[in-house]
C-alpha cells in the first residue's frame, strides 16, 4: 500500500482548526494548571532499628527490617491518616471532604521508604508532602510519635506476653510433671513384688529356694532312713543301741562301718548309683547275719522300756519330717509367688517405662519451658534497662525552606503531550471512520474495478483564495478564541486548575 502524503497533508490542512483546538485547550490547561498550581513542601525523617546491646534470644526474635515493615503497615491505618489530618487541619477546605477522600489524600501525600540489603542496615525514610512546610514538618514528627509509642508498647507487650506464657506453660508441665509422678508412685506401689528393678533379686530368691528345697528333700529322706533304720534294727536286736560295755561282733562292727560309708555315699550319689547298691546288698546281708546270732528272747524285748523309748525316738523322726514338710510348702508357696511375679515383671515393664518415658518428656519440655522462663525475665530485664533492639531516630524531620513541588514543567509538558496525542487521535478517529471515496485507489479497493480515467475536482482562483481565507479565520478564530474562552473560564467561572484536577478526579488518574 502506497502512503499518499500530499493527500493525507491536504487532509491534515482541512483539520488543522479543530485539531489546533484540542492541541491549544489541552496545552493551556496544563499551563494554566502548572502555573496556578500552589507549591507544596516536603518534609521527612530518618529511623533505623538497632541491635540489642545484649542478646537473649526472646525479645529478638523479629529481624530489623520485618520490623520496620510492621511498623509502616501499623503506622498507616485508616484511623491514624484522619487522626492526624483532622488535628493538624492538613487540607484546605477539609470541612468538605469526606473521610475515605481524606484518608486517600493522606495516603498520597504520604512516602514511606525502606533501603538496605544483605548484611547492611535497613533504614526507613518517612516523608509527607503539604501546602505548608510547617504542616509538612509537624504530619512527619506526629508519624515519628506514633512510631515510637507503638513501637516501644508492643516490644514491651511481646515481651511480657512472652514472659506470661512461658510462666503459664512451666505452671502446667509442673502440674503435669506432679501428677506422672504420682502415678509412678501408684503404680509402684501396686505392683511393689513384680517391678523389674527386683527381677534379679527375685531370680536369685528363687535359685535360693530350690536349692532350699533339694537339701529339705535329701533331710527329708535322710530322716525317713534314719527312722527305718531304728525301726529295723530295734525290730532285728531288740534294743534301741548296744549296751554299755559289750563288745561288737566282727559282724555288727562291719554292719555299722558300712551304714556309715551308706549314709556318705547317699549324701554325694543318688539311690541308683552303683555304689549305694552295692552297699545297700553288703547291709542286708550282714543284717541277716547279725540276726541269726542274736538270741532268742527277741520278743520279749518289745515288753521291755526300749520299745517305749523307739517310740519317742520315732515321735521325734516324724516331727522333724513334718517339720520338713510344712517347710517345703511354705518354700514351694512362695516360688509359686516370685514365679508370678516373675511373669507379670514384662508387662509391668512394658507400663512403668511408658509412665517414666512420658515424665521424661513431660521433663524435657518442663525444662526447655524454665529456660525459656528466664531468658523471658532476662529479656524484659534488658527492655527496663533499654538495653535490647531499639529504635533510633538519625534524622528529625525539619521546616523545609523551599517548595519541594510541582514539577510545573513536567505538568506542562504533560499538558501539551497530551494535546498532541488528542489532535492526532482526533485525525486518526475520522481517517477510520470516513467512508466516502475520494481517491481514485479507492474506486479500486471498493469495487474491484479500475477506472479509465478519474477527472479531480477543479478550483478556480476566486474559490481557492476563499477556502484559503476561511482557513486562515479558523485558525484566527482558534488562536485568539480558544485562549479568551479560557482565560474567561479561569476568571469569572472556576480557575483551570481546579477544573483539571475534578477532572483527573473523575477519571482515578
Amino acid at each position: 500500500m502506497n502512503l499518499d502524503l500530499r493527500f493525507y497533508f491536504s487532509l491534515f490542512l482541512r483539520r488543522l482548526p479543530v485539531m489546533l483546538t484540542i492541541f491549544l485547550v489541552c496545552s493551556v490547561l496544563g499551563v494554566a494548571t502548572a502555573y496556578n498550581a500552589a507549591p507544596t513542601y516536603t518534609s521527612s525523617a530518618r529511623l533505623l532499628i538497632e541491635e540489642a546491646q545484649i542478646e537473649v534470644g526472646v525479645a529478638n526474635s523479629i529481624n530489623p527490617d520485618q520490623q520496620l515493615r510492621l511498623i509502616r503497615e501499623r503506622l498507616l491505618t485508616r484511623a491514624n491518616l484522619i487522626d492526624i489530618a483532622n488535628e493538624l487541619n492538613v487540607f484546605e477546605d477539609m470541612q468538605d471532604m469526606t473521610p475515605d477522600a481524606i484518608f486517600t489524600e493522606m495516603l498520597a501525600n504520604t512516602s514511606v521508604q525502606l533501603s538496605g540489603g544483605r548484611n547492611q542496615v535497613t533504614l526507613m525514610r518517612i516523608s509527607f508532602e503539604a501546602r505548608t512546610g510547617q504542616i509538612a514538618a509537624r504530619v512527619v514528627s506526629e508519624y515519628l510519635t506514633l512510631i515510637q509509642a507503638d513501637n516501644s508498647s508492643n516490644t514491651n507487650a511481646q515481651v511480657e506476653n512472652t514472659l506470661a506464657f512461658f510462666q503459664r506453660e512451666v505452671d502446667r508441665l509442673s502440674a503435669d510433671l506432679d501428677q506422672q509422678s504420682a502415678r509412678i508412685v501408684s503404680f509402684k506401689a501396686e505392683n511393689a513384688d513384680a517391678l523389674p528393678e527386683d527381677l534379679d533379686f527375685r531370680y536369685g530368691r528363687q535359685a535360693q529356694l530350690l536349692e532350699r528345697i533339694d537339701r529339705l528333700e535329701k533331710d527329708f529322706a535322710d530322716l525317713e532312713r534314719q527312722r527305718d533304720e531304728a525301726i529295723r534294727f530295734f525290730e532285728t536286736t531288740g534294743r534301741l543301741s548296744r549296751p554299755g560295755g559289750t563288745a561288737l561282733s566282727p559282724e555288727e562292727q562291719q554292719l555299722e562301718q558300712l551304714e556309715l560309708e551308706l549314709r556318705r555315699a547317699r549324701a554325694v550319689y543318688s539311690d541308683t548309683n552303683p555304689r549305694v547298691v552295692l552297699l545297700q546288698n553288703q547291709i542286708d546281708q550282714l543284717r541277716e547275719i547279725v540276726s541269726e546270732t542274736q538270741p532268742n528272747d527277741v520278743d520279749d524285748t518289745f515288753q521291755s522300756p526300749e520299745n517305749a523309748l523307739l517310740q519317742l525316738r520315732i515321735a521325734e523322726f516324724e516331727d522333724r519330717m513334718a517339720s520338713n514338710v510344712n517347710e517345703r510348702a511354705e518354700i514351694e508357696t512362695e516360688l509359686t509367688q516370685i514365679d508370678s511375679s516373675i511373669q507379670a515383671t514384662a508387662a509391668n515393664g512394658i507400663a512403668l517405662a511408658t509412665l517414666e518415658r512420658d515424665f521424661a518428656n513431660l521433663q524435657s519440655r518442663y525444662n526447655a519451658a524454665n529456660n525459656n522462663l528466664d531468658r523471658s525475665r532476662l529479656a524484659l530485664d534488658i527492655e527496663a534497662s533499654n538495653q535490647g533492639q531499639k529504635l533510633t531516630i538519625i534524622e528529625n524531620p525539619n521546616v523545609p525552606q523551599d517548595p519541594s513541588g510541582p514539577n510545573r514543567i513536567r505538568i506542562a509538558t504533560i499538558g501539551v503531550g497530551a494535546g498532541l496525542a488528542l489532535a492526532a487521535g482526533f485525525f486518526v478517529l475520522l481517517e477510520i471512520t470516513n467512508r466516502t471515496i475520494r481517491r481514485p485507489e479507492e474506486i479500486e479497493a471498493k469495487f474491484n474495478v479500475t477506472p479509465i480515467a478519474s477527472i479531480p475536482y477543479m478550483e478556480s482562483k476566486r474559490q481557492r483564495r476563499m477556502r484559503m481565507a476561511l482557513l486562515a479565520g479558523a485558525l484566527l478564530v482558534v488562536l485568539i478564541g480558544v485562549p479568551l474562552i479560557l482565560w474567561y473560564i479561569d476568571t469569572y467561572y472556576l480557575p483551570l486548575d481546579v477544573i483539571v484536577a475534578r477532572i483527573t478526579n473523575r477519571l482515578g488518574l
